[in-house]
C-alpha cells in the first residue's frame, strides 16, 4: 500500500512537471510571435516616421522658395515706391 501511494505520487509530479514544461513552451512561442509583431510594427512605424520626415523637409523647402519669391516681390515694390 505504501509503494502504490509512492508510485501515485511520483506520477502526479511526473504530470506536473510535464504540464509545466508544456506550458512554459507555449508561453515562449507566445512570446516569440509577439515579438515579432512588435517588431514589424516599430519597423512600419520607423518607415512612416521617414516619410512624414521627407515630406515635412519637402514642403519646407516649398514654402521657404515661396516665402523668398514674395521677399524679392516686395523688396522690388518697395523699390519703387520709394523712388516716387
Amino acid at each position: 500500500m505504501v509503494v502504490e501511494i509512492w508510485a501515485a505520487i511520483a506520477g502526479a509530479s511526473v504530470g506536473a512537471g510535464a504540464l509545466a514544461v508544456k506550458s512554459a513552451n507555449r508561453e515562449s512561442l507566445q512570446g516569440r510571435d509577439t515579438l515579432v509583431r512588435l517588431t514589424s510594427a516599430v519597423d512600419n512605424l520607423s518607415s512612416q516616421v521617414d516619410l512624414f520626415r521627407r515630406e515635412q523637409a519637402a514642403i519646407s523647402t516649398e514654402v521657404f522658395a515661396r516665402l523668398s519669391d514674395a521677399e524679392r516681390a516686395i523688396a522690388r515694390l518697395q523699390g519703387i515706391t520709394d523712388r516716387n
